[in-house]
């Protein structure tokens, strides 16, 4: 089923008729360097890719300004508290909006050729689940859609016309040198990992990690939620997850290497000892052209990659002592069920407790794996959306009672 979705023969980006194209998350970096990519491609060739939706969490202020440089035909804000302040920013533009979770459903289900996915967190679920419906290629930049209901979004997509595009640079390096055709040849999957900024730190300097410092990627410029995850390698922890959906291949056989330098984005390893690597610069432009064209290539802006400068690139083995992170996601992976929902939403509050100083930064673990074990409460499959919603419910209650004590 992995390999007929994620099958490598979309159709190119088209020079004859234009491209109608939805970003969900359209204020947040992958959305914005979205954005940039496309302004980039229409200046190359005018009009030939077209804004139909763009959704925010609660930006109003930069949703509206994307929507009027793009033409936009809808904006819809999640929370509604914002949504007044979106009216007044589009009065008498033309554009239409609107708000709550079912403004977002209504962004992801108009007619698009191609879907960007790349709202943060579980809270991007439905909307992707209705984008799926419709039949657009989705390009998915949200990992937690994976993680939290994988067989869920794959079957929609298998049942409808579209694609499953992956954004994630890991995972879109491997999809760009995997042999779809050839699936039994793939002996390993490796995900690089930058080790964010305390890769090298012991547990009792990060015992003392402030926020400032835990969002101030080396390589990568993200968001704070990502930030932070790259940090404790939950993110990676994640993508792991991910990777054992999108990929036909046993998550044993998926491996995570620490690659501080962030060039080499991720490798096949085949049965006659070939390793294909895809290389780049750290820029989020690079993977959003390949998902936005694919099989086809289009220009983006982003750096050209120069390894004579870059000279020495570098692998070790990340260390699961300090970052439980990666064993957290192998056993919520192995669990199965709604095992992984519980991981998500336990690290997503813990993030936020983080962030807004409520915990230490080492509490994030301790808080995501108690939460964790509660999953084994829960029958071991998931069969339907409500019971994701249900389990990301309780995982976040738990967590919440957690960080409470």
């Amino acid at each position: 089923m992995k390999a007929d979705v994620l099958k490598a023969d979309a159709l190119p980006v088209g020079h004859a008729s234009q491209r109608r194209l939805s970003i969900l998350g359209a204020t947040g970096s992958v959305g914005v360097n979205t954005l940039d990519l496309i302004a980039h491609n229409n200046k190359i060739e005018p009009g030939s890719l077209k804004i139909v939706a763009l959704t925010s969490n609660k930006n109003a202020d930069l949703l509206a300004r994307q929507a009027i440089a793009t033409n936009a035909e809808f904006a819809a804000i999640a929370n509604r508290d914002f949504l007044p302040h979106l009216q007044e920013a589009l009065a008498g533009t033309g554009i239409r909006c609107g708000g709550g979770p079912e403004a977002l459903i209504e962004a992801a289900s108009m007619e698009a050729d191609w879907v960007m996915a790349a709202i943060v967190g579980a809270a991007g679920l439905q909307p992707v689940l209705a984008a799926a419906k419709s039949g657009a290629d989705i390009a998915i930049a949200n990992k937690e859609c994976l993680v939290c209901a994988g067989d869920l979004l794959l079957s929609e997509m298998k049942k409808s016309s579209g694609r499953l595009l992956p954004v994630d640079s890991e995972h879109n390096a491997i999809f760009q040198v995997f042999d779809f055709e050839r699936p039994h040849r793939v002996t390993k999957l490796i995900l690089t990992a930058s080790g964010g900024p305390f890769r090298e730190w012991s547990l009792a300097q990060m015992a003392d990690v402030l926020p400032a410092q835990a969002v101030a990627h080396p390589n990568w410029s993200m968001g704070a939620k990502i930030s932070v995850d790259s940090a404790t390698m939950m993110n990676k922890g994640l993508e792991l997850i991910e990777a054992a959906h999108l990929f036909p291949i046993e998550p044993d056989r998926i491996e995570i290497l620490i690659h501080p330098q962030s060039v080499v984005h991720s490798m096949v390893e085949y049965v006659d000892g070939s390793v294909l690597a895809q290389m780049g610069t750290p820029d989020m432009r690079t993977p959003i052209a390949s998902a936005l064209a694919w099989p086809d290539r289009v220009s983006s802006p982003s750096a050209k990659l120069n390894l004579a400068q870059i000279g020495d690139l570098s692998f070790h083995t990340p260390d699961e002592i300090r970052f439980p992170s990666l064993r957290l996601a192998r056993e919520a992976l192995k669990t199965g069920g709604v095992a992984p929902t519980f991981l998500n939403a336990a690290n997503e509050v813990a993030v936020e407790a983080f962030l807004t100083g409520h915990i230490k930064f080492l509490d994030i673990f301790a808080i995501t794996e108690q939460v964790l074990e509660k999953a084994l409460d829960w029958p071991p499959c998931v069969e339907t959306l409500e019971t994701v919603l249900e389990a990301d419910k309780m995982a976040r209650s738990l967590a919440k009672q957690a960080i409470s004590r």
